[in-house]
Order: structure tokens, then sequence, then C-alpha cells
């Protein structure tokens, strides 16, 4: 398993990329979390397999309708194992 921290910036507060990105990672089998930034990034935690996290990476290059991703900065963390992808308050 692999884990990985991304912040995504541009236009993605507002237009459902929390919850989107929740629903495509439960599709995608992976776990972790999402949340808003006070400075209007969205930063998460995607852990999973190499195809698993390709496949939401993929997704959060693009982002929902109405967003317009500028930006997503990949850095591998540690794994943690387990759980489900949940919505995280802001951070």
């Amino acid at each position: 398993m692999k884990r990985v921290h991304v912040v995504v910036r541009g236009e993605v507060q507002g237009v459902g990329y929390r919850y989107t990105l929740r629903m495509i990672a439960r599709e995608s089998g992976v776990t972790g979390w999402v949340r808003n930034r006070a400075d209007g990034s969205v930063e998460a935690e995607v852990e999973g397999t190499d195809d698993q996290i390709d496949e939401v990476l993929a997704w959060m290059a693009e982002g929902p309708p109405g967003s317009r991703v500028a930006d997503a900065t990949v850095t591998d963390a540690a794994p943690s194992g387990g759980g489900t992808f949940e919505v995280r308050p802001t951070g």
C-alpha cells in the first residue's frame, strides 16, 4: 500500500470538490481524507494501491464540473492503513 499527500490549487472550493472526491475515492477503494484549507486550496491524503491512487489523482487533476484546477502538488506520505475516506473540517 502507498499513501500520498495532495494539495490542489485553483477554483476548488465551493464547487463540490471534497464531496465528489469522497465519492470517487470510495468507488476506487482508497482510504484517507480531504479538507478545505484557509488559503483556498484543497488538501487530501489518499491511500491504496498504485493503480487506485493513479485513478484518484487523475480525477483530482480535473475536479468536478465548475472547478478549475491550476496545480496539484503530490508528495509521498507514510501509510496508516485501513479506515474509510472522509471529509474533514477546514484546516
